[in-house]
């Protein structure tokens, strides 16, 4: 609560109201995960709408996001994954509070025919014949998060994390990663060309893939392995004062809404 509190003084200082309607000639720059592609599209397209603005995006795995940040890019916001990423670039004085915005979790996304449920999941999991999926650790949070969960089954059977490991596919989120053809889905399209059969994604992602491949089965994480998400937003030090506002507005209620429709939640952040 203290990084949200911090992030409104700011923004309070620079003259800021999120219900002002100074139009800006040129909008805001955004970084963001993939992962929140649609859902914070659809929230840049009603600020946009909202302060006639054109937001300058740019989606892609969080790890390579604050790569290219750290090359040069300057976004006014960033919005990754995971907290470790912006708080990197806070410690290096490009910007800050970070503040949580969002959660998510890992579900587990299935071929037909594959019977897999909760109970039975780790067992699916360490069965050789079974190709599992993921995404690229470091390069994107989904990845680190999918490595997560193998040390928690490390925990329930011991021998796991070495076999999870060695087996999984980097199928997603790396720089070398095949790109799935423009208008489709990665996770659904890495699915169709049986590229794996149980693939460990975010649960929204498994949703938005889903809805392209219905036959694909989404499997609920049991809680013994369960690994969740926090997704943290911070502002560049020196930003334009329509960076942070749109910063703001992805905190605003009706923005949160808009992410909660499509799977997030974000009880951290105050209503």
């Amino acid at each position: 609560m203290r990084a949200i509190h911090r992030l409104c003084a700011v923004a309070i200082t620079m003259g800021i109201a999120l219900g002002a309607g100074i139009a800006l000639a040129d909008g805001p720059s955004l970084y963001a995960a993939g992962s929140l592609k649609t859902a914070l599209g659809d929230v840049v397209r009603a600020y946009d709408a909202r302060y006639g603005t054109t937001t300058e995006t740019r989606f892609g795995p969080s790890g390579l996001m604050r790569k290219a940040i750290e090359e040069g890019g300057r976004p006014d916001v960033f919005a990754s994954a995971n907290m470790a990423h912006p708080d990197t670039l806070v410690e290096a004085g490009w910007g800050g509070p970070t503040v949580l915005f969002a959660r998510n979790q890992l579900c587990g996304l299935a071929r037909p025919g594959l019977t897999v449920t909760g109970d039975n999941f780790l067992d699916v999991l360490l069965d050789p014949e079974v190709r599992i999926g993921t995404s690229t650790p470091k390069a994107d949070p989904s990845g680190d998060y999918a490595w997560e969960l193998f040390g928690r089954a490390e925990d329930v059977r011991p021998g796991s994390f070495d076999v999870l490991s060695a087996k999984a596919l980097k199928l997603t989120g790396g720089p070398d990663s095949a790109a799935p053809p423009a208008g489709r889905n990665p996770y659904a399209w890495v699915m169709d060309e049986d590229r794996a059969d149980l693939f460990l994604t975010y649960c929204t992602n498994a949703v938005l893939a889903k809805r392209e491949l219905p036959v694909l089965q989404i499997v609920d994480i049991p809680s013994t392995l369960a690994v969740g998400a926090d997704y943290g937003l911070v502002v560049r030090a020196d930003a334009e004062q329509d960076g942070w506002r749109l910063a703001l507005f992805i905190l605003s209620p009706e923005s949160q809404e808009m992410l909660a429709g499509y799977g997030f939640e974000a009880a951290g952040v105050p209503r």
